[in-house]
């Protein structure tokens, strides 16, 4: 049936809330797909994003299954009735597509579709994608089938949102790239300099054990256990950087599973016994999940290579609908009064920034020869 004002309007007001809490693109269109459907209440709503070679870099359906999905087959071409929703501004409304001179057919195991709409998808004048909806579900209240005015009203509304939505989450992704780039680049120059001086340390020593080795070898042997000492902690450097520059499988595997990956990583890689604990932690939102990881690695990175951390504890607890992670160390410890001159060596502004970023806090606890705790409160979605 049709809408009538007041309902269509509050239903698009549901979509817009629903586009809104997510920033990965991926997720925000498949809301924009879903909630296209359900506003019009079509039997199949699809979602393309073009690429630069005549294909679609994404797209993304609603009302079709998994299993028809695959039986389909490839994406498709732009091609038709697609193509022409990614060259021209208007939308276009049909009462059968097949009819269309442009209907070019489909694969065997794709769904019969009668009426049709479509609509770009326009970033000011670039149009960034386009939404297609076919067989509005019947009876209307004229008793025909086929999508109306109303429709095309809401889904024009809809688009102009979604590419709001679509642009933000693309933001948000570059951002979290450069983010990424940023990090790599601190942990090559960290890499750099601390390997550096130890292979500079390590050939120094070991002339002095070859000078050594006829005239006093007693003195030459104590060289070479420090050729061995200054070796395994060039490893150990070379290990610790190596995990941290590995891409955390956060999409994949979710938070809990990647940090206990890491985490027994770096116990087997340091000298120090590294633990994880995680009882009852349930999924957080992309983003949190990503400021908790990049939380626990830099106060682990604290811990493993400047307290001179005996042992290192993390845990992961509900709270709320958030977290708590907490990161305990028996190492060294420091005065946070100090944390003005420490803070950037320790990663501490960033963290903080991190936490603050996703509605979170950070609670820093420490003290000179009594090791430290790092807490990170965040909020569930």
């Amino acid at each position: 049936m049709s809408h009538r004002p007041s309902s269509g309007l509050a239903a698009v007001s549901t979509a817009l809330l629903a586009m809104s809490r997510h920033l990965e693109v991926r997720d925000v269109l498949k809301t924009i797909v879903a909630s296209a459907r359900e506003l019009l209440d079509a039997e199949y709503a699809a979602l393309g994003v073009p690429d630069d070679h005549g294909g679609f870099a994404q797209f993304v359906v609603d009302g079709v299954s998994d299993e028809q999905w695959r039986a389909i087959g490839p994406l498709p071409r732009q091609h038709g009735i697609l193509a022409s929703m990614l060259h021209k501004a208007e939308p276009e409304r049909l009462a059968d597509v097949r009819e269309d001179p442009r209907f070019e057919g489909w694969p065997a195991a794709h769904p019969e579709m009668s009426d049709f709409i479509g609509l770009p998808v326009r970033d000011g004048d670039e149009i960034i994608g386009a939404l297609f909806l076919a067989n509005k579900r019947c009876p209307r209240e004229d008793g025909r089938c086929g999508f109306t005015a109303d429709d095309e009203a809401l889904l024009s509304i809809l688009a102009q949102h979604a590419a709001i939505a679509l642009t933000n989450a693309r933001l948000y992704e570059r951002s979290r790239e450069l983010t990424i780039a940023e990090e790599r680049s601190r942990l090559a120059h960290e890499l750099h300099d601390a390997v550096s001086q130890k292979l500079f340390s390590l050939r120094l020593t070991a002339q002095a054990a070859a000078a050594l080795v006829d005239r006093d070898p007693v003195r030459a042997k104590g060289e070479l256990q420090q050729v061995a000492a200054l070796a395994a902690e060039a490893a150990d450097e070379l290990r610790a950087a190596v995990v941290e520059l590995r891409p955390a499988a956060l999409d994949e595997d979710g938070l809990v599973h990647t940090l206990r990956t890491q985490i027994q990583v770096l116990d087997r890689a340091h000298s120090a016994r590294v633990t994880f604990e995680s009882p009852g932690v349930r999924a957080l939102p992309a983003a949190q999940e990503e400021a908790v990881l990049r939380v626990a690695q830099e106060a682990l990175h604290n811990a493993l290579r400047h307290a001179d951390a005996k042992l290192v504890r993390v845990s992961l607890t509900r709270d709320g609908r958030g977290a708590r992670l907490t990161v305990t160390d028996d190492g060294k410890g420091f005065d946070p009064r100090t944390v003005r001159s420490a803070g950037r060596h320790l990663g501490l502004v960033s963290m903080r920034d991190r936490a603050g970023g996703v509605g979170g806090r950070l609670t820093v606890t420490s003290a000179p020869g009594e090791g430290t705790t790092i807490e990170m409160e965040v909020p569930g979605g």
